[in-house]
């Protein structure tokens, strides 16, 4: 999935607001406490369910350009990419990029047809928490 959108909000509000969700996420999981720092190259285990958990690195983090990260389960791996530019003081754009590999035949075709039935629900819900970030700004 890639969205690139034009937002009404600073390049680094929309960044700060990024990297605060990343470490609230660490904090939930890991009962650590982080700084943007420390982040880049560090990895934790996240419990989602009581037997599914995927271990999450912090691939690249550039003040107000970039975040990326990799989700990796048993069966999956995910690579979220979140790239800012600023137009001027009150305005950017981002493009987010999302890619999943999968595991074995029968999981890619599985995930090749729920991802083509959730993606516009995932897409639709993405743009939604976009606008509610230019809302709070």
């Amino acid at each position: 999935m890639e969205i690139t959108k034009k937002m009404n909000v600073p390049a680094d509000f929309l960044y700060k607001t990024i990297i605060d969700s990343v470490l609230h996420d660490i904090k939930q999981a890991t009962d650590q406490t982080l700084t943007e720092d420390q982040l880049e190259g560090y990895s934790y285990l996240k419990q989602f369910y009581k037997d599914s958990n995927a271990n999450i690195t912090i691939e690249t983090v550039k003040k107000n350009q970039a975040y990326a990260f990799q989700t990796a389960t048993k069966k999956n791996t995910f690579r979220v990419h979140y790239q800012i530019e600023a137009i001027d003081d009150a305005h950017c754009t981002l493009h987010y990029e999302e890619k999943m590999t999968s595991e074995g035949m029968i999981q890619q075709l599985n995930d090749m047809l729920l991802g083509t039935i959730l993606g516009y629900f995932k897409r639709k819900q993405f743009k939604k928490m976009l606008s509610m970030m230019e809302e709070a700004y």
